[in-house]
């Protein structure tokens, strides 16, 4: 955004560059990382590669942070396409179809996701990172566009308070463990044995179940609440003073995250409401990186490499699960990985499974072929 004095109305470049840098470390950027620092033998990369793996159970690493961040990014864009369709006098009952349909789109492609084209129904898993961001974003929504702005913030506090008390009150015993937030003891997990269909991604836990669902739409809230802000007309001449405010209100929440993180765990498994503060301070800290330097600063030439990801996220998604990328990197650069020492070749073949996949992204962004939902 140049400093014109204007309210933010059109498409954030930041948006999409931050959406792919997000999606960069799922499509290979963390096996390039992972692989240099075998390379190199650099402590601050060989500490970066064990960011780019998931914690088991409670803790933080950066891994953890790429879905939720998504999850966040598609909030921050709904308070634009919903003052959009408005502004274009879009019936209402038109605006909740596309919301519900979005949603449940989401659903089904995370499914078929998971389990490809097979009709063993009892055992496919129905939960997926798909799925979650469909259901967590369409609720968000749909409470958005309800409530007002105080109703807006009530309802995320008592989703987040009301998900951290029942997993106290009532935890599982079906499984005999006494710890309220361990994987067998948990809540969330119960319910989901109990409701869920066909199979949970851990035997006795879902990452993406149905109950832990609830505190995701806090995630999808935050988003929102960012994107409320950036749209508003508050402060629109003076956009540093935007990004001054994000960044405290960053701090705050991950500060927030931290503290009751000693209360109720930081966990990506359960979505726990610490893990939904924390990481939506550092989604939103991000972020507010991202539109100092590429909508106010200006600085935009290098954007284009994660802007050619960002406007395809879930074609890349899905197409890694479809197409053979790794057969086209053996193929292009597997005479050089050949003639190279097994750490030099792990390093090329990781670059060069990004560089496949990237090119196939931009050959579609040059066509103007972008996959929504």
């Amino acid at each position: 955004m140049e400093n014109t004095g204007k309210p933010v109305t059109g498409r954030l470049l930041s948006l999409d560059a931050l959406r792919g840098f997000d999606m960069f470390w799922i499509m290979g950027g963390g096996g390039v990382f992972t692989a240099l620092a075998v390379v190199t033998g650099w402590p601050i990369l060989t500490w970066w590669a064990e960011q780019c793996e998931h914690v088991q159970w409670h803790g933080f690493h950066f891994y953890d942070m790429i879905f939720p961040l998504f999850l966040f990014i598609a909030g921050i864009s709904f308070p634009f396409s919903l003052a959009k369709r408005t502004a274009s006098d879009e019936k209402r009952i038109l605006i909740y179809k596309h919301v519900i349909s979005r949603g449940l789109i989401l659903i089904l492609l995370g499914i078929l996701y998971n389990n490809g084209v097979k009709f063993t129904f009892g055992t496919l898993r129905y939960g997926s990172v798909l799925g979650r961001i469909g259901l967590a974003w369409m609720l968000a929504a749909l409470l958005f566009m309800n409530t007002n702005r105080n109703w807006r913030i009530i309802w995320c506090a008592v989703i987040l308070l009301g998900y951290w008390f029942l997993m106290v009150l009532f935890p599982a015993h079906d499984l005999g463990s006494s710890d309220m937030f361990s994987q067998e003891g948990n809540l969330a997990s119960h319910i989901d044995r109990l409701l869920m269909p066909g199979r949970l991604y851990r035997g006795n836990h879902d990452p993406e179940g149905l109950f832990s669902a609830l505190p995701a739409i806090g995630t999808a809230l935050l988003g929102m609440f960012t994107g409320e802000f950036l749209h508003s007309k508050y402060l629109s001449e003076k956009p540093m003073k935007k990004v001054l405010y994000m960044f405290l209100a960053a701090i705050a929440l991950i500060i927030i995250g931290k503290v009751w993180d000693l209360a109720f765990p930081i966990n990506k498994n359960l979505w726990s409401s610490s893990f939904v503060c924390f990481v939506g301070g550092l989604s939103l800290l991000l972020f507010s990186i991202f539109y100092l330097v590429i909508d106010v600063l200006q600085y935009k030439k290098w954007t284009l490499f994660f802007v050619v990801i960002g406007m395809n996220p879930i074609t890349i998604y899905l197409v890694g699960r479809i197409i053979n990328f790794s057969a086209a990197d053996k193929f292009f650069f597997g005479g050089f990985a050949d003639i190279l020492p097994a750490p030099w070749a792990e390093l090329v073949g990781n670059i060069g499974y990004v560089a496949i996949g990237w090119t196939f992204l931009y050959f579609l962004y040059k066509k103007k072929i972008f996959l929504k939902v």
